[in-house]
């Protein structure tokens, strides 16, 4: 895809949306493995769960939404600049439809071990108001502060999920047990870990 929009009323196939530059995917159901492999760009929606390693490879500024969850390794060796600066990033709503219309918490908005496995740019945007994720399940990853800016990067893809799916960024999103919470109440951002500062030894010293 280099600029088309695509809508798929249904669930999407193993590879979907590799190598994507530019364009619109949107898939009411899940999609299979490697979804959006080595995508450089465009902006895609999932109204279901995604299977294991999505978004791996993927570089440039793919935006993606997903709204229920994925398998292991999400976002393996992400190379997706800084999202705060144009570059990419997941946002991982952890949710599924209950069958009468609403929208309830999975157990766990990620099952994996392998949370940005390898990457080097971009973020995960996950919705945990539990807090259930764990350091252990990030493997060179670390968990960051939401700021306002980055609220004011992922707004407005949630504004189009909510105008896709129905799912309200006010009504379910930023509710948990019936309150109202704030974005970083809700939301957990996940970033590369930073690499330590090698500092060379002075002459003479071990």
């Amino acid at each position: 895809m280099d600029g088309a929009e695509l809508y798929i009323h249904g669930n999407g196939q193993d590879q979907l949306g590799q190598i994507l530059k530019s364009g619109k995917l949107v898939v009411f159901g899940d999609v299979g493995q490697t979804f959006m492999y080595g995508a450089k760009g465009g902006e895609a929606y999932v109204l279901g769960n995604a299977a294991g390693r999505p978004l791996i490879n993927a570089v440039g500024k793919p935006r993606v939404v997903i709204n229920g969850t994925c398998l292991d390794y999400l976002a393996e060796s992400f190379m997706a600049g800084d999202p705060l600066n144009g570059g990419g990033f997941v946002v991982v709503n952890g949710l599924e439809h209950d069958g009468n219309g609403n929208f309830i918490e999975l157990d766990t908005p990620y099952p994996g071990s392998n949370l940005f496995s390898l990457a080097s740019g971009g973020a995960i945007y996950i919705r945990d108001p539990h807090c259930k994720l764990v350091e252990e399940q990030l493997n060179g990853g670390e968990f960051s502060i939401i700021t306002a800016e980055d609220w004011a990067i992922i707004s407005p893809y949630l504004e189009e999920n909510e105008r896709l799916f129905g799912i309200s960024i006010e009504e379910e999103l930023l509710v948990v047990n019936g309150d109202k919470k704030s974005p970083q109440e809700v939301y957990r951002k996940v970033r590369p870990m930073k690499a330590p500062v090698l500092v060379e030894c002075e002459e003479g010293e071990d």
